[in-house]
């Protein structure tokens, strides 16, 4: 099995050699802070946009972190559940920023056609499984879905998931058909070439120590061990990774793991399983999310904590989950098991804006985050390149403390409690 520095969307690319920063300060109209989708984005939407002086700047390597090691779902939503958006901002913003992610969507597809990425697209939407035998709970939701946000899950009966979904532990579903799934760190390095291609700088091994503002000149310096960026605007996107560079962005992140593995080729054993093209992922708060790999492979995902652990704990966690929902695949072999930080804020939603001091940021992705984060490329590169102002919805989620390490322990309590919560539920339907 390898390790979670090799995880399988890892070994399945070849990466470009990068440069990384080497010049004692270097000039830039935009500096980004973060090699992931949400700062590929902004970069993207600015060279559309006709903007071309734009420096990223990546700790790492391009989609080292949340963006690159994902579950590669592709579809509509935010980390905060529809209903509770919807409670928090009435019909008019919910739906309008709901929106915003359908959009991004059609334009993930797009980007991918223009720019001829191939990124295993497989383009048979994603089932909401259900998991407790609830059909009430998924016709609400669908109805919800349909008069609230204007989009129609197509309902899946019991019998119909059966063909397609070989386990006796779900009810029936819900298809969200325009939704996709992808080899996300093939998008990521699609989109970095297409940067690099009109003339984007983007730095590897780069990692942003500092960003201070230079008040006479109206502009910002971004230190890093080898050099400076000297920048009119300056994005920060760090994800669940940034640490130590800018504190009014970090401490309103909390970094949760989740975590992934990828089976041995099944080939005709795969079908005894899942015989269909969709992603799945179920109706418990601590879900499992899966889907099937061209190459007859399951990537398998769950499970969140504030711990990262290692390749085995994950395997051996993970294996429990998938052979509790597919006991027939029993022997099969784990090739790959890696974990990773997402970046989570305490409303769960997006957190995209400007500081007071001018610095422009994204993050709090938090777990589904591939259509929000070109979504907030899109509304930064529309603010830095055209005046607009980001929508005042977002102002409703914006920097909120999550108190360091007590705030990590108050989201492992409620993680704990929510599962006990679905074990109890599941314990009582049967």
């Amino acid at each position: 099995m390898q390790t979670a520095a090799s995880s399988f969307y890892e070994a399945t690319v070849e990466r470009p050699a990068r440069p990384s920063l080497c010049t004692a300060r270097e000039q830039a109209s935009v500096c980004i802070v973060g090699g992931g989708f949400a700062g590929l984005a902004t970069a993207l939407g600015l060279v559309e946009r006709g903007m071309r002086d734009i420096v990223i700047l990546e700790a790492q390597r391009v989609g080292f972190g949340a963006s690159g090691r994902n579950g590669g779902f592709v579809f509509g939503g935010y980390s905060l559940e529809c209903a509770d958006m919807l409670r928090v901002l009435g019909p008019t913003d919910a739906r309008a920023l709901y929106r915003l992610t359908l959009d991004a969507l059609e334009l993930i597809r797009a980007r991918i056609a223009r720019h001829a990425i191939e990124c295993d697209v497989v383009d048979a939407g994603v089932i909401l499984a259900d998991w407790f035998g609830q059909p009430e709970r998924l016709a609400a939701q669908r109805e919800l879905m349909r008069t609230s946000f204007g989009v129609d899950w197509e309902p899946i009966s019991k019998s119909a998931l059966s063909e397609r979904l070989k386990t006796d532990r779900y009810h029936g579903g819900l298809l969200e058909r325009n939704g996709f799934h992808f080899h996300p760190l093939k998008y990521a390095l699609g989109i970095a070439k297409a940067l690099t291609d009109a003339g984007v700088r983007i730095y590897e091994r780069s990692a942003a120590l500092a960003i201070a503002r230079e008040r006479e000149h109206d502009r910002y310096l971004v230190s890093t061990t080898n050099g400076s960026i000297e920048a009119r605007h300056v994005v920060m996107v760090g994800g669940g990774y940034a640490r130590g560079v800018y504190r009014p962005v970090e401490r309103a992140v909390l970094p949760i793991a989740t975590y992934v593995v990828a089976t041995e080729p099944l080939g005709p054993r795969l079908a005894d399983a899942i015989d269909c093209g969709s992603a799945v992922y179920d109706t418990r708060f601590s879900f499992d999310y899966y889907r099937a790999l061209r190459d007859t492979r399951i990537l398998w995902g769950g499970r969140i904590s504030i711990f990262e652990r290692n390749p085995r704990a994950i395997a051996t966690r993970l294996m429990r989950d998938l052979l509790r929902v597919y006991p027939q695949l029993k022997g099969i072999r784990l090739d790959y098991a890696w974990g990773g930080l997402m970046s989570y804020a305490r409303h769960k939603m997006p957190q995209i804006g400007q500081c007071g001091d001018g610095v422009w940021h994204a993050v709090g992705f938090g777990g589904h985050g591939v259509t929000p984060t070109t979504a907030a490329g899109e509304l930064l590169a529309a603010a830095i390149g055209e005046g607009r102002p980001i929508p005042a919805p977002f102002a409703r989620f914006g920097l909120e403390p999550t108190h360091g390490v007590l705030g990590l322990a108050a989201a492992e309590l409620t993680y704990l409690t929510k599962i006990a919560q679905d074990a109890l539920a599941e314990r009582l339907r049967r």
